[in-house]
């Protein structure tokens, strides 16, 4: 008898969004697409996370309490300088976008975002 084997996790993604909407959205998004996801709801848990854990892709809210998603980059680009970033925010019109950018983002999506941009982001990134 044959068994099936699954298919391997295409990556491991750290997303990190105090809105637990947009965190199940995007847990749902990327566990659909075959990726292995964790999740936090502020930027310290993320920090400590990315402590214990590493991950291929960090896809980051800018905007949270206890940290911001800003010192979440910074923070875990420190410890794991080649994990891929997005950062994700709608607040002051998506002006922090660019700031996210320069301190070492990879991509950046304003909210709220199409899922089908989410995925093909999140694949270029992985494949490069």
């Amino acid at each position: 008898m044959d068994s099936i084997q699954p298919e391997p996790s295409r990556g491991k993604i750290l997303v990190v969004d105090d809105d637990e909407a947009v965190r199940t959205l995007l847990f749902d998004i990327l566990t659909d697409a075959g990726y292995e996801v964790s999740v936090a709801q502020d930027g310290g848990k993320a920090l400590r996370m990315a402590k214990i854990q590493s991950f291929d892709l960090l896809l980051t809210d800018l905007v949270m309490p206890d940290r911001d998603g800003i010192e979440v980059i910074r923070g875990i680009r420190s410890g794991q300088p080649n994990l891929k970033i997005i950062a994700i925010s709608g607040a002051f019109g998506g002006n922090m976008l660019h700031v996210a950018e320069l301190l070492g983002a990879h991509a950046s999506l304003p909210k709220p975002c199409d899922n089908n941009r989410i995925l093909a982001t999140v694949r270029r990134l992985l494949r490069s």
